[in-house]
């Protein structure tokens, strides 16, 4: 890195009137998409571990700054990717029921767990956090807070409605429901039906009801 700013992305930038605080590069958003695809194609062509930015950039047609400028490493530039596709901004499901509203999440991380980048990069990103302390708080925050809010949104209208009781821990609601399908879907790879999520929930829903007793 020099003194001077990071050049914009669009050459064009640099004459036009700039409202952006001083020295603030202009990234523009075709690059960032076509990075982004490119992190997709080399997840698949060579996964996680071997994935570079060189890779990145050289697939993407840009300059490894281009990268830099968005992203501090290819950690920060998967988990960005994983968060895309992770349960954070999906608004808490309204069913009416505490079974509806863990059957509707279930849907959601089906999905989300079989999504390509999801499978490609999941298991890799685990061994990691394993060896490294912020590998593992950055996976916590792009994986698992969106569905910790959700649980927390679905445990605290089922409250209300009278289905549990204020006791009920969100993240155990969690571990219940989503845990055995992160084991079939990640760990085993068996395939996931609608009979199966459906006698998830109503597993999850007694077994949050038990806990209570």
């Amino acid at each position: 890195m020099t003194n001077h700013a990071a050049a914009a992305d669009d050459p064009a930038a640099a004459a036009a009137p700039r409202r952006a605080p001083a020295g603030a590069a202009v990234l523009r958003e075709d690059v960032t998409e076509a990075i982004r695809a490119a992190v997709l194609a080399e997840l698949a062509a060579v996964g996680f571990s071997r994935m570079s930015i060189e890779g990145i950039a050289r697939r993407a047609g840009v300059g490894k700054t281009a990268v830099y400028r968005r992203w501090k490493s290819k950690l920060h530039l998967v988990l960005d990717l994983i968060g895309a596709f992770a349960a954070e901004g999906l608004p808490v499901p309204a069913t009416g029921s505490l079974y509806g509203d863990l059957r509707a999440l279930l849907e959601v991380m089906s999905h989300v767990l079989r999504h390509p980048v999801a499978s490609a990069v999941i298991p890799d990103l685990l061994v990691e956090a394993a060896r490294n302390p912020e590998i593992a708080e950055a996976v916590r925050g792009a994986v698992l807070d969106g569905q910790r809010r959700l649980a927390e949104g679905i445990v605290a209208e089922a409250v209300a409605r009278g289905e549990l009781g204020a006791g009920v821990d969100p993240d155990h609601a969690l571990d219940l429901a989503v845990g055995p399908l992160y084991w079939r879907v990640v760990v085993v790879g068996e395939a996931v039906t609608a009979g199966y999520l459906d006698s998830l929930a109503r597993s999850a829903v007694a077994a949050l009801r038990s806990s209570e007793a």
